[in-house]
């Protein structure tokens, strides 16, 4: 991931584009991304294109990424510590099958 975060970091640099990414307007971006991802699936169900699925999912992990390397987060330690929470939050025994949210099993 390391290699990744480094070329997203040239490109970035290369253009001077770092000013631009602050925390703030990186969270708007995921956000944005997400948005056009949802897109593929707005009106016909199973008819989404997908190499726009790729493309928009890539943009939105290239600013997850951007943001997480930002805060100096580790990737491996902020995912399995989450895991860990929704490990608790949604017990086997309480979730299996079950789309509910934690507070509501």
């Amino acid at each position: 991931m390391k290699d990744i975060i480094e070329r997203l970091s040239k490109f970035r640099e290369d253009r001077n584009w770092k000013q631009f990414h602050t925390p703030e307007n990186l969270a708007k971006s995921i956000a944005i991304e997400a948005g056009e991802l949802l897109e593929n699936f707005q009106w016909e169900q199973y008819k989404e294109n997908i190499e726009n699925v790729k493309e928009e999912l890539a943009d939105v992990f290239s600013y997850c990424l951007m943001l997480s390397d930002l805060y100096g987060f580790d990737l491996k330690t902020i995912l399995n510590d989450k895991i860990d929470k929704n490990e608790l939050k949604y017990p086997v025994k309480k979730s299996f099958g079950r789309s509910d949210k934690y507070n509501k099993l």
